[in-house]
C-alpha cells in the first residue's frame, strides 16, 4: 500500500491528531497543578526518593517493549512475514517516541515502517497490529475486574467519604454538552458516509478488509500461541513490575504496597491503565490523575502522591526519547547500508553485463 507524501493533512485531520490531544494533556495539567507546590513536590523528590528503584523501574520497561516486539513478531512471521527480532524491536520503541508528540499515531508508524521494510501488505500488518492492542485491552479489562474484586469494599469506602468526587464524576457523565457533541459527531459520520466521496472511502476500506481479519485473526490458528500467551503474560507482568518496584522508591508509597498488598499497587496499575486510553502526548495528564485517584484511597495526601506520579511519568518519558533516538538512528542507519547494498548490486550487474 503506498502512501502518498505530497497530499498534506487537513487543518480538522491536524486538530483531531495534535490540537485536540494537546488541548486535553494541558487542561488536566492545569486542573492537576493549579494548586501545587512545585516546591514541596522537589523536596519531596530531592529527599525522600531512592532513586535505584526507579532506575529497576525503567529496565523492566525496557524489557516489557522487547517483549511486545516478540509477540508481535509471531503475528508476523504467522503471515509469512519474517523481520528480523532487532527491526520489530526498534519499531515498538518508535511507536511509544511518536505517541509522545502524535498520539495514536505510533501505531500507525510502526505498521507503516514494517510493511514499507519488508515489502509486505499494509493492511495484514496493520491487522496484526490491531490484533496486539485488542490483546491490550482484553488484559486491562480481566484485571479490572480482577481489582475490584480484591479491593472492592476499600474503593467503595473511599467514594463514600469522598462525596463531591462522586458528584463530579455523575455531572460529568450527566453532562447534556458531551452527549450532544457524541450525537453530532454520529451524524456528521453518518452523513459523510452517505455522499458520494464516503460511499467511495467505504468502498475501499471493504476492499482492505481482508487483509486486516488476515492479520488480526492469525493469533487464533497460528502456531505458538502458547508462547504468544505467555509473552502477553510477560508484558503485562513487566508493566505490573515497573510501577510495583518504582513504589518501593518512597516511604509513603513503599507503606501503601506493604499495608495493603499488592492488591493496592493493582488498583493503582489498573487506573493508570486505564487512564493510557485517554487521548493525550504520552499520557501527560491522565496518568498523574489516575496515579494520586488510586493512592489517595489508600491515605496518601495529594502533594507526596503528585511527587510520585510526577516523577515516574518523567522518568519514563525521558526513556521514552531515549529510546526514540536509538530508534530512528538506527533506522537512519539501515538505510544507508540498504541503498549501499543495492548500489553494489547493481554495479556488479553492470559490470557482468560488459
Amino acid at each position: 500500500m503506498e502512501i502518498s507524501h505530497n497530499k498534506k493533512p487537513s487543518l480538522l485531520s491536524l486538530l483531531f491528531k495534535v490540537g485536540i490531544p494537546l488541548v486535553i494533556s494541558v487542561g488536566l495539567c492545569w486542573l492537576l497543578f493549579r494548586d501545587f507546590d512545585f516546591a514541596d513536590m522537589w523536596r519531596i523528590i530531592t529527599t525522600e526518593c531512592d532513586f535505584r528503584w526507579i532506575i529497576g523501574g525503567l529496565i523492566i520497561a525496557t524489557l516489557s517493549h522487547v517483549f511486545r516486539a516478540m509477540r508481535w513478531r509471531l503475528q508476523l512471521q504467522a503471515l509469512g512475514i519474517d523481520v528480523p527480532l532487532f527491526y520489530v524491536v526498534l519499531s515498538i520503541f518508535g511507536t511509544y517516541a511518536v505517541n509522545l508528540v502524535f498520539p495514536r499515531l505510533g501505531e500507525l508508524w510502526r505498521t507503516g515502517y514494517i510493511a514499507r521494510r519488508q515489502n509486505a501488505p499494509f493492511a495484514q500488518v496493520f491487522g496484526s497490529m490491531v490484533a496486539d492492542r485488542t490483546a491490550d485491552t482484553v488484559t486491562v479489562a480481566l484485571l479490572t475486574l480482577l481489582a475490584f474484586a480484591l479491593s472492592s469494599g476499600v474503593i467503595l469506602s473511599y467514594l463514600s467519604q469522598n462525596e463531591g468526587l462522586v458528584n463530579d464524576l455523575i455531572a460529568w457523565v450527566t453532562y447534556p454538552g458531551m452527549w450532544v457533541a457524541i450525537a453530532l459527531i454520529c451524524a456528521l459520520a453518518w452523513r459523510i458516509a452517505h455522499t458520494p466521496r464516503g460511499k467511495a472511502v467505504i468502498a475501499r476500506l471493504r476492499g482492505i478488509f481482508k487483509g486486516l481479519w488476515e492479520g488480526f485473526s492469525v493469533v487464533t490458528s497460528m502456531p505458538g500461541r502458547g508462547k504468544w500467551l505467555l509473552l502477553t503474560v510477560a508484558i503485562w507482568g513487566c508493566y505490573f513490575g515497573q510501577l510495583a518496584v518504582a513504589m518501593e522508591a518512597f516511604e509513603f508509597t513503599s507503606a501503601v504496597q506493604h499495608g495493603y498488598g499488592l492488591q493496592a499497587t493493582l488498583v493503582a496499575f489498573v487506573l493508570s491503565s486505564i487512564s493510557m486510553g485517554v487521548p493525550s502526548n504520552g499520557g501527560i495528564g491522565p496518568w498523574q490523575w489516575a496515579i494520586i485517584f488510586a493512592l489517595g484511597i489508600y491515605g496518601v495526601d495529594a502533594a507526596p502522591a503528585g511527587a510520585f506520579a510526577n516523577l515516574v511519568l518523567g522518568c519514563n518519558t525521558l526513556l521514552l526519547i531515549a529510546l526514540g533516538l536509538f530508534t530512528f538512528a538506527c533506522i537512519a542507519l539501515d538505510r544507508r547500508d540498504n541503498k549501499q547494498h543495492i548500489d553494489n548490486n547493481k554495479q556488479e550487474i553492470e559490470e557482468c553485463q560488459k
